[in-house]
């Protein structure tokens, strides 16, 4: 079995749905199970990721940045600092704002699964909706090459939003790191052994 797990923080519920959406689309491959991990249970959960094959970081974008309690959890990781080394990662991000600065949030998640030692999975996707045929229906809408973005509008709740496309985007992230996930078990098996 093939275990991806998806941890995030969700300030208003936009984010659990970007969340949930990830682990549907690791749902479509057989043979892999994805574990939610609110961020505020993720420290007492530490034995489930270090015994995940992959993990999926998520944050709402907030000024700019991932949000305080995301933040204040990747700092808690030092405790496991050097178990996670060789184990795949990607992340997913909403802001309000077409922009917000996702890229930059993306970025620090990056970093951070590269100070852990961990192996980057990119979206995947060329972008969306960047020309005269293109539409918000779009996956990739936004344009992102290094993880999953999505939009949703500040003064709606989360049955508005992320919109359809945002999280079928999500899907995609969730399955192309199950697939590669699993493509890659059997080498780091080898390695490990």
């Amino acid at each position: 079995m093939t275990k991806v797990a998806i941890v995030y923080h969700s300030g208003y519920g936009h984010t659990q749905k970007q969340a949930e959406a990830v682990a549907e689309g690791v749902a479509r491959v057989a043979g892999a199970k994805a574990l939610l991990i609110p961020v505020a249970e993720a420290e007492e959960r530490f034995d489930e990721l270090n015994a995940a094959d992959a993990i999926v970081f998520g944050s709402p974008t907030y000024m700019g940045s991932v949000s305080g309690p995301f933040k204040t959890w990747m700092d808690g990781t030092s405790k496991v600092w050097g178990k996670w080394n060789g184990k795949l990662a990607a992340g997913f991000t909403n802001s309000a704002s077409q922009s917000g600065d996702k890229l930059n949030t993306l970025m620090q998640i990056s970093v951070f699964a590269a100070q852990h030692g961990m192996i980057w999975v990119s979206l995947g996707l060329m972008p969306g909706n960047n020309n005269s045929k293109g539409s918000v229906n779009d996956l990739n809408r936004l344009g992102s090459f290094l993880g999953a973005m999505a939009q949703s509008n500040a003064d709606q709740g989360p049955e508005h939003g992320p919109i359809a496309s945002d999280l079928e985007t999500a899907k995609h992230l969730g399955q192309r790191v199950a697939e590669t996930a699993k493509a890659y078990k059997p080498a780091r098996e080898l390695v490990d052994a």
